[in-house]
């Protein structure tokens, strides 16, 4: 099923083909697209050490290139600073016959992607996500500050996003309070200079292994998505603790991080913005990331961070 309206549909022979064009060393090499994995690319797995990101929706060719050679270099200094393994760039590699557009080439990291739910109790992922935040705002991001429309920069700038998402909402959501919410959360003040963010920090992204039934407690392994990687409000990055984690161990995570009252708050406004285009828009094609935006919004409701 297409994620998007706009999607490029992608066959395993379409990636063979412009793999090989690319890199006809990997010619012999098993590949295996995985189902709904990335909401903004395909991911594809290629033998055990390599994966490559086809993107989902259509775009201006020269435009995608210099998104995706941004992202490549935001991966490496992402995978230099990051204290748990994330993928190392390999290249961009060219449109072909069968898919119209640019994609990337990067390294595997073995771990099972977190859950909403499967470590929310967990204090000692909670004291490892601190630790992840605390090292990445520790990087020096020279003289680059937080520029673009996304998640990042000013609340209210994103006002006309949130009124868009509580309209599709309505059936969906208690709109009437998430509304009052946001009218709280869009006039915090920022105390806070930029800082380096990974900027989508949601379960999906977060590898971990010694799940349930491995017999060993579960801890961070990995971070993917790591394109993102660069300077923002450093409250963007405490979207993972609603996220991921319940109330107890909300505050270890903020307790590590000596997240100030205000910090805090634009953390959880964070959140709430990026959780209320998750159910509406993926309620039919990907009811995984539907799912997190429901539980994560039904943590900040039951949070008086932002009453």
């Amino acid at each position: 099923m297409s994620v998007h309206e706009d999607e490029i549909p992608l066959t395993a022979e379409v990636v063979a083909e412009r793999l090989v064009a690319q890199r006809p060393d990997l010619a012999e090499c098993p590949l295996r697209i995985l189902p709904a994995a990335g909401t903004t690319s395909h991911i594809v797995r290629i033998g055990d050490s390599l994966a490559a990101r086809f993107p989902r929706r259509r775009g201006e060719v020269e435009q995608v290139r210099r998104d995706l050679e941004r992202e490549q270099r935001a991966m490496a200094e992402f995978a230099r600073a990051s204290p748990l393994r994330a993928p190392v760039p390999e290249g961009v590699g060219d449109p072909g016959p069968g898919f119209p557009l640019p994609w990337t080439l990067q390294t595997w990291v073995p771990g099972t992607s977190a859950t909403p739910r499967g470590l929310e109790h967990r204090a000692t992922i909670a004291r490892q996500l601190a630790a992840l935040i605390g090292t990445l705002r520790d990087a020096d991001p020279g003289e680059r500050r937080f520029s673009g429309s996304g998640r990042g920069g000013r609340l209210a700038d994103h006002d006309d996003w949130v009124a868009h998402c509580l309209h599709r909402s309505e059936h969906l959501l208690p709109v009437d309070r998430l509304r009052r919410m946001w009218e709280r959360a869009r006039c915090l003040p920022r105390e806070d200079p930029d800082a380096l963010c990974h900027g989508d920090l949601i379960p999906a992204n977060l590898l971990v292994d010694g799940v349930d039934g491995t017999g060993t407690a579960p801890r961070l392994v990995g971070v993917l998505d790591t394109g993102g990687f660069g300077p923002a409000d450093p409250a963007l990055d405490l979207v993972v603790a609603w996220h991921l984690l319940d109330a107890e161990r909300r505050s270890v995570l903020r307790e590590q991080l000596r997240a100030s009252d205000l910090q805090w708050a634009r953390g959880a406004a964070w959140a709430l913005e990026q959780a209320l285009g998750l159910v509406w828009y993926y309620e039919s094609t990907l009811p995984a990331m539907a799912d997190l935006g429901r539980t994560t919004l039904g943590r900040l409701l039951e949070d008086p961070v932002l009453a």
